[in-house]
C-alpha cells in the first residue's frame, strides 16, 4: 500500500491537460479560463455619478444656490457643460456632465421650480466613480475556475467569446452481479446501484461530461463488453470490484487490455482497494465499491484528477483547521477520513463511522483527518479536516 499523498501525485502525473476550445460567455460558467483575457473597455467607461442628485462644479457650501439646466440619466448624458451657478438633475450611474466636479444627493437640497439650496450639513462626498475605476482597458483576468461573479466581470470587460479547457468526457461503470438500478426490482440477493449518481454528479460540478454506462456483471467478458462502450472517454471510473476477491475483476480485466497501472491499494480508509493507471488514451480510476468509500475517494482522486485535466495547477483540497470537540483514540497504519460534523470552528465526529452508512455520509459536513499513527486526541486540541 502506498500513502494517500504518493497516490495523489501518481494519479495527477496521468493527468496531461486536455485542449482548449472558445464558447460563448453563457457556457463558460464553472469552466476554466484557458488563457488570459483582456478587457476591451474602461469600467467606468465614463465618470459616472454615484447617487440620485446633482452634479455642480466647485465646492459648494450651504444656502449657494443653482439653477437646474439639464438632466443626465443612466443610458442618456447631459450633453452640454454647466457653468458657475447651474446645476444638472443627474441619475446613478449617468455620465458626470463637463464642467461639474461632485454631485449632491437629493436629500441634501430643497428645490423650487427650476433652483436647488443646498441644505445646512450637506454631505461633502464627490459621489463620482471615476472612469476606470474598477477595471481599466487592457486589465487581465487570469486562467481560474469560472464562477458566477467572473461571467459578470468578463461581460463588464465586454467580452463574449471565452477561452476555455475542454470538458474532460468521464465514463462511469458500476460493477457486480448484486447491482440493480434505481426503480427496478432488486431479487433477494440484489441492492440498488447508488454510487454512481453521486460521483457523476460530482464530476457535473467539476465541468466534466459524464457517461452513465450499463452495469457490468461479475464475468470477464461483461466486463469488457462495458469497457469498450467507454472507447474515447478521457477517465474512466469503474466503482467496485477493485479488490482482490474472486468475484473483483477489474484489475486483472483491465490488465489484459493492456492497463499500464499507477498504483493499487492505498494506506486509507474508507478507500484502501483503489487502482489507478492509463488504459490506452483513458485514466482508469478504480474505485471501492461501498458507498462511503466511492464518494470519499471521489473527493480526494476523481476532483483532482478532473481539476488537473482543466488546467488546475492545485488541483488538491486544500486542507482546513477546527478545534476537536470529543476525545478520539490513536489511530492506526491507515489514514482515517472520518465524517463530521462543523459547526462554526468547532468539529465533532460521527460516532459510525462504517463505509457503508450513506445516512452519515449525507449529513456530514466535513471530513475530519486522522493520519496514520496519529496519537490519542483531546476535546480542545487543533485537527485538520476537509470541507465535505
Amino acid at each position: 500500500m502506498i500513502s494517500v499523498e504518493d497516490a495523489q501525485t501518481r494519479l495527477l502525473a496521468l493527468a496531461a491537460p486536455l485542449s482548449s476550445e472558445t464558447v460563448p460567455l453563457r457556457a463558460a460558467a464553472n469552466r476554466w479560463l484557458a488563457a488570459p483575457v483582456a478587457a476591451r473597455r474602461d469600467q467606468p467607461p465614463f465618470d459616472a455619478s454615484a447617487m440620485d442628485g446633482y452634479a455642480v462644479a466647485g465646492d459648494p457650501a450651504a444656502g449657494d444656490s443653482f439653477q437646474v439646466v439639464g438632466e443626465a440619466g443612466a443610458g442618456h448624458g447631459f450633453a452640454g457643460s454647466v457653468g458657475p451657478g447651474q446645476a444638472v438633475r443627474i441619475f446613478t450611474g449617468a455620465p458626470v456632465p463637463a464642467g461639474t466636479s461632485r454631485v449632491v444627493i437629493q436629500e441634501d437640497v430643497d428645490r423650487q421650480g427650476d433652483r436647488i439650496t443646498l441644505r445646512v450639513a450637506a454631505d461633502s462626498g464627490r459621489n463620482i466613480r471615476p472612469q476606470g475605476a474598477d477595471f481599466a482597458a487592457g486589465a487581465r483576468l487570469a486562467p481560474r475556475w469560472l464562477r458566477p461573479a467572473d461571467l459578470a466581470l468578463l461581460a463588464a470587460m465586454n467580452v463574449a467569446q471565452v477561452p476555455v479547457a475542454r470538458r474532460p468526457v468521464v465514463a462511469f461503470i458500476a460493477t457486480g452481479d448484486e447491482l440493480v438500478m434505481p426503480g427496478e426490482d432488486p431479487g433477494p440477493d440484489q441492492i440498488i446501484a447508488s454510487n454512481s449518481f453521486a460521483l457523476e454528479a460530482m464530476a457535473r460540478a467539476a465541468g466534466a461530461e459524464t457517461r452513465l454506462l450499463p452495469i457490468a456483471r461479475d464475468e470477464d467478458a461483461a466486463l469488457r463488453a462495458v469497457f469498450a462502450l467507454a472507447d474515447g472517454a478521457d477517465v474512466i471510473v469503474t466503482i467496485g470490484g477493485a479488490s482482490v476477491g474472486d468475484h473483483d475483476l477489474v484489475a486483472r480485466t483491465a490488465g489484459d487490455l493492456g492497463l499500464v497501472p499507477a498504483f493499487h491499494k492505498v494506506a486509507m480508509r474508507p478507500g484502501k482497494p483503489l487502482l489507478a493507471g492509463r488504459l490506452g488514451a483513458s485514466v482508469l480510476l478504480g474505485l471501492p465499491g461501498n458507498p462511503v468509500s466511492a464518494i470519499i475517494t471521489g473527493q480526494l482522486f476523481l476532483l483532482p484528477l478532473l481539476r488537473a485535466l482543466q488546467g488546475d495547477p492545485a488541483p488538491l483540497p486544500a486542507p482546513q483547521a477546527a478545534i476537536l470537540t470529543e476525545p478520539l483514540p490513536a489511530n492506526g497504519p491507515r489514514a482515517h477520513y472520518m465524517r463530521a460534523r462543523l459547526a462554526g470552528d468547532r468539529i465533532t465526529p460521527f460516532a459510525q463511522q462504517d463505509s457503508a452508512l450513506l445516512t452519515i455520509l449525507s449529513e456530514a459536513s466535513a471530513l475530519l483527518i486522522r493520519p496514520a499513527s496519529d496519537g490519542q486526541r483531546q476535546p480542545g486540541e487543533t485537527v485538520p479536516y476537509l470541507p465535505f
